[in-house]
């Protein structure tokens, strides 16, 4: 079944007054009644901008239909699945759209209503987190635009606040459940829930990959010739850490633990990357020399017995 949106059908703001739908109507009618009009699809549209006014014009039915949230025109749509709207008394099924038919039971709105209920719709939004925040777990305070519908039918934009907890060991793509923060039920039914998707923020040393926490460590040759303890950061704060002599770029070594918090936990890999100093004196230069000259290697020796 596809979504019509009735507002554009309408060619009016979801926010439109009774007398602004009305003067749509009366101008839309006029350019489309079957009998007067020359355009090729007239009936089917005056059809349709009827159908549209007769739920935009009963302030009941147009708080129920905006209860189902904005859609796209001629999006696949199924009501929720305790959609209740009903009327007694006997009604016209076919004349309508199947839309409206699945909504309001194809009555035309004629007869007495009996009751009308609905759980608002899920929502959904992103929340951007740094790699700390993830760590330690934060809170948020979030501004929600709502659309309220008064008792003249008219839709009222509102902006609630409210703060939101982000627990520790989120995830880059985890989801968030905010429960009742969603569309607003009607005829006294619950609200909707939010769904917040936890985007974390780029960091300046590490990376996140699950719960695991990825760092490039900088060390001297010496350091990772003699196998000495460095300190590293972590998200939870520095720790020793010694590395195997005879270490090289590019070695992976895992602090487990150290990762986001869960269960399990993430680890923290580093990785190790050797940081040659640059001579700035002739005494350096002599330095690297004697190296050269006491320590001989030559480390392209297996690329260069291939050729």
């Amino acid at each position: 079944m596809e979504y019509k949106d009735y507002y554009k059908i309408m060619g009016v703001a979801r926010e439109a007054s009774p007398d602004d739908i009305k003067r749509a109507y009366r101008k839309l009618a006029r350019k489309y009644h079957p009998d007067v009009s020359k355009e090729k699809d007239a009936e089917a549209r005056f059809k349709e901008i009827g159908e549209a006014y007769e739920v935009l014009r009963d302030p009941e039915k147009r708080a129920a239909y905006d209860a189902l949230g904005a859609r796209k025109p001629g999006e696949e749509f199924r009501p929720p699945p305790d959609w209740q709207f009903d009327y007694g008394g006997e009604g016209d099924p076919g004349i309508h759209s199947d839309f409206f038919e699945q909504l309001f039971g194809g009555l035309g709105g004629r007869g007495r209503r009996t009751s009308f209920r609905s759980r608002g719709f899920d929502t959904e939004g992103q929340i951007e987190v740094t790699l700390e925040e993830a760590f330690a777990g934060t809170e948020r305070r979030l501004q929600l635009q709502r659309v309220a519908v008064d008792a003249q039918g008219r839709g009222q934009p509102t902006t609630q606040q409210i703060t939101v907890r982000i627990p520790p060991g989120v995830v880059d793509g985890q989801r968030i459940r905010v429960p009742a923060q969603g569309q607003p039920g009607v005829g006294g039914a619950p609200a909707g829930d939010l769904f917040l998707e936890v985007r974390l923020l780029p960091h300046r040393w590490y990376r996140a990959e699950g719960r695991d926490i990825w760092l490039d460590l900088p060390v001297t040759p010496w350091e990772a010739a003699l196998g000495d303890t460095v300190r590293v950061p972590t998200l939870g704060g520095r720790v020793d850490l010694k590395l195997p002599k005879g270490s090289q770029t590019d070695r992976q070594l895992r602090l487990r633990g150290r990762g986001l918090p869960g269960n399990p936990p993430g680890d923290q890999l580093v990785v190790l990357k050797i940081m040659s100093p640059v001579p700035k004196t002739p005494a350096d230069e002599a330095l690297y020399k004697q190296m050269a000259s006491t320590l001989p290697m030559n480390p392209r020796q297996a690329m260069e017995s291939s050729q």
